[in-house]
């Protein structure tokens, strides 16, 4: 989650060919509920402790933690202390999944598969959590088309080659580009299980708010019967202070992620609240 999408709603854009759609179809909102009021997930994009880690998860009634792997992870050293967060984790019911992304996997599939594999082969993963963010590729600006159509290829890919649910971070505003005739947003939400919205804002309802900025993908979310977490930043953004809790502090950010859970109890697709990231989340003032 290293870009920056603070600029405001982008322009629709058109498409000029379609792409082929994967066999997956929409299941509608049949089944979804909203999740109960205080769930939440983090972004783990550092190497502290497992101990450390999973006891803050705990106290912050995180269910889940998206943990970042990289791809030379059986040969770093760093494999030991995934396996002693899950043997911490798997007691106190938290899920870890596999956090991992590079812009240059946008047209470089082979890594990413090859990433994936590696995190299959653990066997410590409840999913993948995909952070590949195209607008940070080079083809953004040279190439939007072909850029678009290699991700959603890359979606579909890495959906098709594990069992272990996909979940893709995604900007507030991809509803506005448009594939072809059809809806870029719509479209990542077929080839994934679920998504992540970087809905980053300081404030938790009303205008420019966290839930009015994801609004379109709750909505899409419940049509296609696909589930749609909302993310918090504590980050410091110096180019977009009003996009983190960072100056707000962490009662603050409890105050208004409650906000959230109320304003969200009865949108079917909402799946929780994600807080990016775990080091600068724990370093919050009071």
């Amino acid at each position: 989650m290293r870009g920056r999408w603070q600029t405001g709603l982008v322009a629709a854009i058109l498409m000029a060919a379609a792409l082929a759609l994967p066999g997956a179809s929409s299941a509608g909102s049949a089944g979804l509920t909203a999740a109960p009021a205080g769930t939440r997930a983090m972004w783990v994009w550092g190497n502290q402790p497992s101990a450390e880690i999973v006891q803050w998860a705990a106290a912050q009634r995180v269910s889940e933690i998206f943990v970042y792997v990289a791809p030379d992870v059986l040969t770093n050293g760093d494999l030991e202390r995934m396996q002693e967060m899950k043997e911490r984790a798997d007691p106190l019911r938290i899920k870890l999944r596999a956090l991992g992304g590079d812009p240059a996997w946008v047209s470089n599939h082979a890594a990413a598969l090859s990433w994936q594999r590696t995190v299959v082969s653990t066997g410590l993963f409840a999913g993948v959590h995909l952070d590949v963010e195209p607008y940070l590729a080079d083809g953004w600006t040279s190439d939007l088309n072909g850029t678009l159509t290699a991700y959603l290829k890359l979606l579909a890919r890495m959906r098709a080659a594990s069992t272990l649910p996909l979940e893709a971070d995604v900007p507030f505003w991809f509803g506005e580009y448009k594939v072809g005739n059809r809806n870029l947003a719509d479209e990542v939400l077929k080839r994934v299980n679920a998504v992540t919205v970087m809905s980053y804002r300081d404030t938790g309802t009303g205008p420019n708010s966290i839930v009015e900025i994801s609004q379109d993908w709750l909505t899409r979310g419940k049509a296609a019967g696909k589930r749609v977490r909302l993310g918090a930043e504590t980050e410091s953004l110096p180019d977009c202070p009003h996009c983190t809790f960072a100056e707000e502090g962490a009662g603050r950010l409890q105050e208004e992620l409650a906000k959230v859970d109320a304003a969200t109890r009865r949108t079917a697709a909402f799946a929780g609240i994600a807080v990016h990231r775990y080091g600068t989340w724990r370093a919050l003032p009071a």
